[in-house]
């Protein structure tokens, strides 16, 4: 079993590898020999090279939706994709927005699309969020096969459920990256949660503590 999390020496990022754990990944050097090969597939190589670049450039300066902006643009793309959750559409607007500027030709498509209510899909009458006789679905697998459609050559996944952005990522052709991670807890700021989790988020972490 892995345990990185719980490592104390992190020999991964020192080069200290008389020091590794004994359960450490990196036990098996060959192993880790075979995948860098899959980083010079061309289908690979210029966009980790990419990402690499734009970690450095804009490294505590830029904004996420700069990085994206800037990755998108690096990479030569003109026609991106924009999934995104019903409850952020200001929010979307106004990245759809900044990408035109940008020159980015955008394809957007909410999650509630199809309008199907969640009774079709085989969502329990219990775990309606809003009890009544219509509440649609939401419907990532239809969002990526409409980008899919649209030929879009990146995706971007903003604020879908957990679970719905998975489905997301799974049916997408393009490769995706989340620009807004959906917790309606903290205002979607995940990392909240987790520097809270000792404090304030205590007992909303505690799953006997309803």
């Amino acid at each position: 079993m892995f345990t990185c999390t719980q490592c104390a020496i992190e020999a991964c990022r020192s080069g200290q590898l008389d020091k590794m754990p004994k359960n450490c990944p990196m036990q098996d050097p060959a192993f880790f020999e075979q995948l860098l090969e899959e980083y010079f597939k061309p289908e690979n190589h210029d966009f980790f090279v990419t990402s690499a670049v734009i970690e450095a450039a804009g490294y505590c300066r830029w904004p996420r939706l700069r990085e994206t902006v800037e990755f998108a643009k690096r990479m030569g793309y003109t026609k991106l994709g924009l999934a995104f959750c019903a409850g952020l559409h200001k929010e979307a607007a106004i990245v759809d927005r900044i990408l035109r500027q940008n020159g980015f030709e955008v394809s957007s498509v909410i999650c509630k699309t199809g309008s199907i209510p969640k009774d079709r899909a085989g969502v329990p009458a219990d775990y309606r969020v809003r009890p009544g006789p219509y509440e649609v679905m939401c419907n990532p697998i239809a969002q990526a096969e409409l980008l899919n459609k649209e030929g879009t050559q990146f995706n971007i996944c903003l604020g879908l459920c957990v679970g719905h952005d998975s489905l997301f990522y799974k049916y997408s052709k393009a490769l995706v990256t989340t620009l807004v991670a959906k917790d309606r807890a903290t205002g979607n700021n995940p990392a909240a949660a987790i520097y809270c989790a000792d404090g304030y988020f205590k007992s909303r972490l505690d799953l006997n503590n309803p």
